[in-house]
């Protein structure tokens, strides 16, 4: 219940609360009773303060509050009243609460504490470090049949071909090839890139080639692509703040692969990845 009070009210600002009115009154006299539920001033408090933290502006006064207090307490009641909670997908967003609530309270200190040191970050960006391309895609649509991926693939051969041939410039050749609106103007180019922000095969295709070098052909879901690599930049002049979210979040995922390889050992687990290949 409290999910469903904090995701409505969060819409909503409410203001703090002051050293008079509803201050000066016992936490436990009763401010509402709505069908069996007693609301107390100290519920009251407790939730104009949670909600008021979170959205500190646009303020409703105390009765308009107490108002939506009312109307969520009618609602819930309503609910049970139904047995909405036997719904399939009520008792499946109860499970994510679970899941998210278990995380939390299992891991959520743990992942907050994690420090990224300056030493992590180099040692990260000797590996993954930001590289600038420009690209030609031959785009292939993704209900193409297997007579239309033959002729993208053909077409983007001969293009392969003659970019490394051809004593044209590589933008000069974007223009007439490449069917990509967004890069097509600037030759190509699409600005300085590292593996949280391209596809993990383009990323592959260009961090493992000199600059200068002519890479392809790179398949994605939008077609085959020519690739030039143009640029690898120093860590120095490289975006501190992504690596720093890079490292953090490698080490988000071993606390949590640490928790859940030990937690899986406590229940039986049987998987068919055949069925997904």
């Amino acid at each position: 219940m409290n999910r469903f009070f904090t995701s409505f009210f969060v819409l909503v600002s409410f203001p703090f609360l002051t050293s008079t009115g509803f201050a000066q009154k016992k936490s436990d006299e009763v401010i509402a009773v709505v069908g069996n539920k007693k609301i107390t001033l100290q519920d009251f408090n407790a939730k104009y303060n949670d909600v008021r933290a979170k959205a500190p502006i646009n303020t409703p006064t105390k009765k308009q509050f107490l108002e939506e207090l009312v109307r969520y307490e009618v609602g819930a009641q309503e609910a049970e009243k139904r047995n909405l909670e036997k719904d399939p997908i009520v008792q499946e967003r109860l499970r994510q609460e679970l899941y998210k609530a278990l995380l939390e309270k299992e891991l959520g200190q743990k992942v907050q504490t994690a420090q990224v040191s300056e030493k992590e970050m180099v040692e990260w960006y000797k590996k993954h470090p930001e590289v600038r391309f420009s690209h030609i895609l031959v785009e292939l649509k993704p209900a193409a049949t297997a007579e239309q991926r033959a002729e993208a693939l053909k077409r983007a051969n001969e293009i392969l071909d003659e970019v490394k041939k051809s004593k044209r410039g590589f933008e000069e050749l974007v223009k007439i090839y490449s069917d990509d609106p967004l890069s097509k103007s600037t030759g190509g180019d699409v600005g300085w890139q590292g593996p949280m922000t391209i596809m993990p095969n383009v990323y592959e295709a260009v961090v493992n080639s000199k600059v200068g070098e002519v890479k392809g052909l790179v398949e994605t879901q939008f077609g085959f692509h020519v690739i030039k690599v143009t640029g690898r930049r120093s860590y120095e002049n490289a975006n501190k703040r992504q690596i720093r979210l890079a490292v953090f979040e490698e080490k988000r995922k071993q606390i949590f692969d640490s928790y859940f390889d030990k937690l899986k050992k406590n229940y039986p687990i049987k998987t068919n990845p055949t069925l997904i290949e």
